[in-house]
């Protein structure tokens, strides 16, 4: 029941498998099996034919698989004790009909989530999960002439649609709930992409959410389609508007079946995709599966998994014994020229799952080239490694930048599967030429980053604790004289006086050169360059904690080692001022870092914006 990812692939391996088996799909839709994860991409043109994303049709499921494919059919009920499934035409016209079955595979996937708000079901109102949902956009666009778009939700869909309105020259506008885009990544991550979207003309409505959709509406004394209505109140003018919220598993044909479901509709299976019927498997989106990270369970929504998970239940059906091992979320998008890619689980999400062995959960930030950098072309790529402090697991890795991402995710999304630690990645084996990577990968270089705080070689600052309230000393310092007001202001006068409290145990100190801190300060911070650090140590508290950072990490590394061997307790501000900037939401400078005895001293550093 269903094609795509799931059914179509459980349907093609179980004919490898069986070749006297007699095989349905049953499918709702005009298609059996296409890529829904190309329909963005097919609204601008960048895929130029809607049949490029056709992968399969009932034509050919039947003349090389010999396989039934029933198009525009709905299954509407399980007769689990005469073991029947109930179908009729998609129309609800015509007779409903009994097809028996020895094994049933429920693939229904997810639906976009419609919230119960006015103007849902307004016309020029889309959500986007199948080829008609893509041509219909298209025809709206084309027809009615589109020029403004709003796009609800900021995560993987609703971005690429973004993405794909700018090239077509509609204003596009996106309202994201939370404080930042890309939900699954974290905050300052997320920074650079909202950098990359608002220089591309896009308007960012952040930490708000949808209230209403008006029709025929006039804003701003502007004719226009529809109008928008925030949370806050705004009134966002459209022609267009794209409801990316969110999905929710189809498990409805399940649910009356009294099929075992998890509290959020998703149908739970065994590891051989077996409901509580063992007659009866499920795969895909609307699954309840394991997160091998945290052992929970967890619904993910890609099509990696659904085609394993087909894979699977094809195999248990014939008498095969392998098992679904769970998920990871490893996943990847390409936005506004970055490649954002991710694997097993960020800090935030630990968090929020009530991960036991979040006591022991460390970070370690660092912004590599993605190829040497005396190679022309080199861009960094900013990552984000967890892991446990404690036995080096890796629990999972956020990455984004312009090029060489994915492979660096794809890398680690291995080791989380085998179970590897920071040690495994820092001594792997990868591929190396100038125009590739270096002799020191990213992932190398992550790994040993990692496995120096595993083994006691250095100590990792908390950014947040030290840092967040050295920022708000800084503002609070530039109001000083004022008289203190209420609100956002009385909170930063509040967080000013912590931060001076805290300061009589802390010291944070920038190893950087004089010539780099137009590009950056830190208000209070004790300013010593690296190569001056063994002479001029002694202005350093032995009685406080000193956190160390420079431009990326690796200065602040070295002069973190050099102070803990001369009696200081000494801790590494990882990532360093480019990890502030990310967190501050500002643009990255990319420039070389001085080298005594090449540089002059004082060079005037002339950087890149990316």
């Amino acid at each position: 029941v269903g094609g795509v990812a799931g059914g179509a692939s459980c349907a093609a391996r179980l004919r490898r498998l069986d070749e006297s088996a007699e095989i349905t799909i049953i499918e709702r839709g005009a298609f059996v099996s296409f890529a829904n994860c190309g329909l963005p991409y097919a609204v601008s043109g960048v895929i130029a034919s809607d049949k490029s994303l056709v992968v399969a049709t009932p034509e050919m499921f039947k003349l090389r698989f010999n396989v039934n494919v029933r198009c525009y059919t709905e299954a509407v009920g399980i007769d689990r004790e005469r073991k029947v499934l109930h179908v009729r035409p998609a129309s609800g016209e015509g007779e409903a009909e009994e097809l028996p079955y020895d094994y049933l595979v429920l693939s229904p996937g997810a639906a976009p989530i419609k919230p119960p708000l006015p103007g849902m079901d307004a016309e020029g109102v889309f959500s986007v999960r199948t080829i008609p949902d893509m041509q219909q956009i298209k025809s709206w666009i084309r027809v009615h002439n589109a020029k403004r778009a709003v796009v609800v939700g900021g995560g993987f869909i609703g971005l690429e649609l973004c993405e794909n309105f700018v090239k077509l020259g509609l204003h596009t506008t996106v309202v994201e709930m939370l404080n930042h885009v890309m939900p699954p990544l974290d905050e300052d991550l997320a920074a650079l992409i909202a950098i990359a979207m608002r220089k591309a003309g896009v308007e960012l409505v952040l930490s708000d959410g949808l209230s209403k959709i008006e029709q025929k509406a006039a804003v701003e004394d502007e004719e226009t389609t529809l109008c928008v209505h925030t949370q806050s109140g705004k009134q966002l003018p459209a022609d267009m508007v794209i409801l990316a919220i969110g999905v929710r598993p189809e498990s409805t044909l399940a649910r009356e079946a009294g099929l075992d479901l998890a509290p959020r509709g998703a149908i739970r299976v065994s590891d051989q995709m077996r409901t509580s019927d063992p007659s009866i498997f499920a795969i895909g989106d609307a699954v309840e599966t394991t997160n091998i990270v945290t052992g929970q369970p967890m619904n993910l929504a890609l099509a990696g998994p659904a085609n394993r998970q087909a894979r699977v239940a094809a195999e248990a059906i014939c008498g095969l014994s392998r098992a679904f091992r769970g998920v990871q979320g490893t996943a990847v998008c390409g936005l506004f020229g970055y490649t954002i890619a991710m694997t097993g689980c960020s800090y935030g999400f630990l968090q929020r799952s009530g991960f036991a062995e979040l006591d022991d959960v460390a970070v370690v930030q660092l912004h590599p080239g993605h190829h040497v950098t005396y190679y022309p072309g080199a861009h960094a790529i900013h990552m984000k490694l967890v892991f446990n402090r404690k036995t080096g697991r890796i629990l999972g890795l956020q990455a984004v930048g312009k090029e060489g991402v994915e492979k660096r995710v794809d890398v680690v999304a291995m080791a989380i599967q085998l179970g590897g630690t920071v040690h495994d990645i820092a001594e792997a084996e990868l591929c190396y030429a100038p125009q590739f990577g270096a002799a020191k990968d990213p992932v190398n270089l992550a790994g040993m980053l990692a496995s120096n705080v595993v083994d006691g070689v250095v100590e990792l600052s908390d950014w947040e604790r030290v840092i967040g309230e050295r920022i708000v000393a800084s503002k609070g310092v530039a109001g000083e004289g004022k008289e203190e007001a209420k609100g956002e202001e009385a909170t930063v006068a509040g967080e000013a006086e912590a931060y001076v409290a805290h300061a009589e145990t802390d010291v944070v100190l920038d190893v950087r050169e004089p010539n780099e801190y137009e590009f950056g300060e830190i208000h209070g911070a004790t300013t010593i360059p690296l190569c001056d650090l063994r002479e001029q140590m002694g202005k350093l508290p032995k009685d406080k904690t000193v956190h160390v950072l420079c431009k990326e990490g690796q200065r602040a590394y070295y002069a973190a080692r050099v102070l803990m061997q001369n009696g200081y307790k000494a801790k590494l501000l990882s990532g360093g001022m480019t990890t502030l900037l990310m967190h501050e939401g500002k643009q990255i400078p990319l420039y070389q870092t001085p080298k005594p005895g090449i540089d002059p001293p004082n060079t005037k550093i002339t950087p890149v914006y990316e």
